[in-house]
């Protein structure tokens, strides 16, 4: 069996208070927001694992794996994807990112497959988006090391590790959505 370069990842966990609702779940062209996110993730990556809840995604009929530590936030989801992944590059990208592109995703890995580093990040400005990167098997010890120390905050993970940026000119395809009034506006 060929090993893989690349997994893909679409990290669900989040508990959607400001949405009042699953935004994962949310309905977009006769689909839903995740199962959109997760086409584009494996059309990137080759495949596409959520990182959430095997209960509440079983209908969608992806591969679903449960947070392996819960109650850290996005740095669990990070933490379970590398974790559960045998190849060197994993794309992990939220699930409430509607104008992310499968090419834009697959610009990432091969950024991230040529870059000397344990995360590529993309960056709009003054921002980085931790939540649509690349991340090396490698980082799993400052994961595992961020959560001992209940440091769950993505910003010092990047920091802790090394980590390459690449300038992103177009800030909306990073986009999140995060209340109804941000959904509806899109």
């Amino acid at each position: 069996m060929e090993e893989r370069l690349f997994e893909g990842f679409v990290l669900t966990g989040g508990r959607s208070s400001r949405m009042g609702r699953d935004k994962a779940l949310l309905p977009i062209d006769r689909s839903t927001l995740v199962e959109q996110v997760a086409a584009r993730v494996r059309a990137a990556a080759g495949c596409a694992t959520l990182i959430g809840s095997p209960e509440r995604y079983a209908s969608l009929g992806l591969p679903v794996a449960a947070d392996l530590i819960e109650d850290c936030g996005p740095i669990g989801g990070v933490y379970t994807a590398l974790k559960i992944s045998s190849a060197p590059w994993n794309l992990a990208v939220a699930c409430d990112m509607p104008a992310v592109t499968a090419g834009f995703l697959a610009g990432l890995l091969e950024a991230a497959r040529n870059a000397d580093a344990e995360c590529l990040v993309p960056k709009t400005g003054p921002s980085l988006h931790p939540l649509c990167a690349v991340y090396n098997r490698r980082a799993l010890a400052a994961l595992e090391y961020a959560i001992h120390h209940k440091s769950f905050k993505m910003h010092d993970l990047l920091r802790s590790l090394r980590t390459v940026t690449l300038p992103v000119s177009d800030a909306s395809l990073l986009e999140n959505v995060n209340t109804p009034i941000e959904w509806s506006a899109r």
